[in-house]
């Protein structure tokens, strides 16, 4: 729909000037209607009061598509939402950020996943990967190259913009950075890879909770929908994904509209599970009793996901007896590297210097950087 700045500015009552371009045929009766009810509103809010108030029914008075939550990766994110993607380093966050991008540019579905697709720009803004990280994934090592959509735009930092001292800090900068790409692309998708990389602190979840309440704030502004992708701590395998393994503060799920997790199998190698962890709009179809098994795999110089199939997550969880041998092993392997001998990790562990031998035997033929050949036991 155009906008005409003259109706605010002309002398006329708005509703002549609504009636002479219709007759001009500059706009059409449903557009002039639209308008007066946008001139309406307006006049009523007062910006400089902190609230907005309406009765309960106006409130109910929404326009009808607004009320559908069209869907961009089947439950776990829909349109319109601030969404929060968390895993563990080198899992495949930014694997599958990028193949939902692909996704949604396309219209194509993933994996039986519904999704709408997009015909406006979407950005993904990606913090991790070099320029030939990002070639390497998507191609056969520089030859046959896949062809992303044209509207479909990878952004990263640049080194050499001077402008981030005119403002007083790095969350001002890249908040008002986005704003100006948002501006100029017109774009209405937005995936950051990843939250972590934008904090000015490591420990604190301060920044990232700021981060968050901006976001939130430029995705009502600009009618958004964003996923952020944020980073778990080290966590105990034995026990399913919850909202408490979000790194920095599980604060910033009260910031975002859903959230779900990615998890790696200690069952089944090289597998991981997509579990939803909140789900505002949506129901939560892939909860602790059913997450979607996938696994990573490249054809046709696509780096992607391949959905499998649904199960329990306990299937996939370390159990109590397989964590004590691999925490006697973690231990084992620890002490043997600080020069231990096989004499003292065994009185340290409390078990037989054969049951140590033994064990780091197995470490030497199965770790990828074995220590020095070790011998017969003393």
């Amino acid at each position: 729909m155009t906008y005409y700045p003259s109706y605010h500015t002309a002398e006329r009552p708005m509703e002549i000037e609504l009636i002479r371009s219709m007759i001009r045929g500059d706009i059409t009766s449903d557009e002039a209607f639209e308008l007066k009810r946008k001139h309406d509103e307006d006049k009523e809010i007062n910006t400089d009061d902190a609230f907005i108030s309406k009765t309960a029914t106006e409130w109910l008075n929404v326009p009808k598509e607004e009320l559908s939550f069209n869907r961009l990766f089947g439950t776990f994110w829909s349109m319109g939402e601030l969404c929060i993607l968390f895993a563990d380093t080198n899992v495949g966050k930014s694997i599958l950020a990028v193949q939902i991008g692909n996704s949604i540019t396309r219209g194509e579905m993933i994996g039986g996943l519904s999704c709408t697709k997009q015909t406006d720009p979407v950005l993904y803004f990606d913090f991790e990967l070099s320029a030939a990280q990002f070639a390497l994934r998507y191609s056969n090592r520089g030859y046959n190259t896949y062809e992303f959509a044209p509207h479909f735009h990878r952004l990263v930092i640049n080194p050499d913009a001077g402008r981030e001292r005119k403002f007083a800090s790095f969350h001002d900068y890249i908040i008002n950075a986005f704003e100006n790409v948002l501006v100029t692309t017109k774009a209405r998708t937005m995936i950051i890879d990843n939250i972590t990389c934008l904090r000015t602190s490591t420990e604190s979840g301060a920044g990232a909770i700021k981060l968050m309440q901006s976001l939130q704030r430029i995705k009502q502004k600009y009618n958004l929908s964003i996923l952020v992708l944020a980073h778990t701590p080290k966590r105990n395998p034995a026990r399913p994904i919850t909202r408490n393994d979000l790194q920095g503060s599980k604060m910033l799920l009260n910031f975002a509209d859903s959230a779900f997790a990615m998890g790696e199998s200690h069952t089944s190698p090289g597998m991981r599970y997509l579990k939803q962890i909140k789900a505002r709009n949506d129901e939560v179809e892939f909860g602790a009793d059913s997450v979607m098994l996938c696994r990573i795999v490249k054809p046709y110089s696509f780096l992607k996901f391949e959905m499998i199939t649904r199960e329990p997550e306990a299937a996939h969880l370390l159990t109590h007896t397989e964590q004590m041998r691999k925490t006697n092993e973690d231990t084992i392997s620890k002490l043997h590297a600080e020069g231990r001998s096989v004499r003292q990790i065994a009185a340290e562990v409390g078990q037989s210097r054969q049951t140590v031998f033994r064990v780091l035997k197995k470490l030497e033929r199965t770790e990828e950087s074995a220590g020095s050949p070790i011998g017969d036991p003393p």
